[in-house]
């Protein structure tokens, strides 16, 4: 892969995990996706801090996934809600899944990239918000479930 490639995945990677950041924070502050977009943008992306760089997202692709999330809401919800057992609706999740399934929601019904991809890449986001739990096989089964009904031709 060559170092332009890279660069390109490592982008979009950013930009998968401030997604999700971007929209825990939008459910908990109940401020408005362009404001948080903006914020992310001018004040996270590429910013320097005590503890290091943050990595520059793909702008693009972070709006797509924020933007897409919002406006599939109540579709990507009702996905996770049959991807969980019954007595764990959605509601009832950790905020920070629920954003990460919002997110990885909008990226296997409106985006092009191979279910896969989607899947390892938030399975690598839950790892960085949970390094010792069980999240990232939940997070794992859950989202294959989900990638089967959107994508099932991809399987």
């Amino acid at each position: 892969m060559s170092a332009k490639a890279d660069q390109k995945r490592q982008m979009k990677s950013a930009a998968r995990l401030y997604a999700v950041q971007a929209l825990f924070q939008m459910e908990s502050s109940g401020q408005t996706a362009e404001k948080v977009m903006r914020e992310f943008e001018d004040h996270r992306f590429g910013a320097q801090y005590e503890e290091g760089e943050m990595i520059e997202g793909d702008v693009s692709h972070f709006r797509f996934l924020t933007d897409t999330a919002v406006n599939y809401q109540a579709r990507i919800d009702q996905m996770t809600d049959r991807a969980l057992v019954a007595k764990w609706p959605i509601d009832r999740i950790d905020p920070t899944l629920r954003a990460l399934f919002r997110a990885a929601g909008a990226e296997l019904i409106q985006g092009d990239t191979p279910p896969r991809v989607t899947i390892t890449e938030f399975v690598d986001v839950a790892k960085a918000f949970y390094p010792e739990g069980r999240e990232p096989k939940f997070v794992n089964a859950v989202l294959d479930h989900m990638a089967r009904e959107a994508r099932p031709e991809a399987f």
